[in-house]
């Protein structure tokens, strides 16, 4: 077994804060009953604002964001501006608070914490990225063009890449994106998917108050941006009620992001207000109250290149709590879900429609689609499977340091 008695890691995420972004709350507990020494630097946001907390022995220090970019490249350089500031003043204030840090894990969006890595790499700091998102994809699927930003989304990622000791990958795309684009060494790149710990995530009769007495519910958790097809679920939720006439049915909506307004506002136009409870942003507890409530998980993440080759976190946990789902037909969300869910054509809201409709209908089919979906999260997808890759790639960079 390995000492890593005195390993300090220094962790730094900009578009969600913690401990609401789930992936790195598990990776910084982790990483803490391992015996390292964990500092957090992330966004002020929500509720988390707290400019400093200790929460579960991982020191969490925060830095005041502007609201999320979706106005072109001014409101971009605006956003990560303020962001790249803020993780220089606080690393250097973790440093000399909490002592030097061996190792910077940077997670992106965006592809710009190779910045503060080179900065440190003269103090002998070493490297890991925690891959996220895609960038350049990203960029593509919010703006649905390329051209010179995208170009320039590609050249942060080589850097990213080049300036990596080590990489960690959600699943084997961005595993094959790590090598292939990125020249990073195979042995160097980790696959460490999202996952929920069963341990509190745990399928549950749920609040019944959450289900406002309808006989259907459908759930949703995750950011409410411009790319999580939010728009295509309300254009399934107004076929299914307005054409296939389902009146007796709820939509949860937990999460938040830009483009939460824009959401409701197309609720309320097509009448469906009282078919969907928006929850705001929710964490722990209260987040698996309200998934164990429901009776259908949707991901409604259009088909582009970004989201075919990401896992959503959202259907891992939906699986976790033995609820079958309804999706497009993504390759990283058919690797996850396999039988577990119904695929609708791609970013057809009419055939998504039909799909939660047939699930509904069927109440044996979703026991069995919620049984597969368990068996699978139990059974090689969660976080005490994911956990010991962590570590090895944690290994593998302190090798590398000496």
């Amino acid at each position: 077994m390995q000492d890593r008695k005195g390993r300090h890691v220094l962790i730094v995420v900009e578009n969600l804060p913690v401990p609401l972004d789930r992936r790195v709350w598990l990776e910084a507990t982790t990483l803490i009953a391992a015996g390292y020494q964990v500092s957090v630097i992330c966004p002020a946001m929500r509720n988390w604002t707290k400019s400093h907390e200790v929460i579960d022995d991982v020191h969490i220090y925060r830095y005041p964001l502007p609201l999320e970019a979706h106005e072109g490249a001014v409101a971009y350089a605006r956003e990560y501006g303020a962001a790249v500031r803020g993780w220089f003043r606080l690393a250097a204030k973790v440093w000399q608070d909490r002592g030097p840090f061996q190792v910077i894990q940077g997670c992106n969006p965006p592809d710009l914490v190779f910045l503060l890595a080179r900065r440190y790499r003269r103090k002998g700091v070493a490297y890991l990225f925690d891959h996220h998102d895609p960038s350049p994809e990203l960029f593509e699927a919010k703006f649905d063009r390329k051209g010179m930003l995208y170009n320039v989304m590609l050249l942060w990622e080589r850097l990213t890449f080049r300036t990596a000791r080590v990489s960690i990958a959600t699943n084997e795309s961005f595993r094959r994106i790590a090598i292939e684009r990125g020249g990073m060494a195979p042995e160097d790149v980790f696959v460490v998917r999202s996952a929920p710990k069963l341990e509190t995530f745990i399928p549950g009769p749920g609040n019944p108050v959450h289900r406002k007495g309808a006989a259907a519910v459908m759930g949703y958790v995750g950011v409410i941006g411009q790319q999580e097809g939010m728009d295509l679920l309300v254009a399934a939720a107004d076929h299914l009620v307005n054409r296939m006439g389902h009146k007796d049915v709820q939509f949860a909506i937990v999460g938040f992001g830009s483009a939460l307004e824009e959401v409701q506002a197309d609720v309320a136009q097509r009448g469906l207000g009282d078919h969907f409870t928006f929850h705001g942003p929710l964490y722990g507890e209260a987040l698996v109250e309200v998934l164990n409530s429901i009776d259908i998980g949707v991901a409604p993440d259009p088909k582009n290149p970004m989201n075919d080759i990401c896992t959503m976190n959202k259907v891992i946990e939906y699986m976790a709590l033995g609820k079958p789902l309804v999706q497009f037909d993504l390759t990283e969300g058919r690797a996850s879900a396999g039988d577990a869910s119904l695929y609708a054509r791609a970013n057809d809201p009419v055939d998504f429609a039909e799909k939660i409709a047939a699930l509904i209908a069927d109440p044996a089919l979703r026991d069995r689609l919620g049984r597969i979906g368990l068996d699978r999260v139990q059974n090689g997808l969660s976080w005490s499977d994911s956990a010991p890759k962590l570590l090895a790639a944690y290994d593998r960079i302190y090798q590398t340091i000496g």
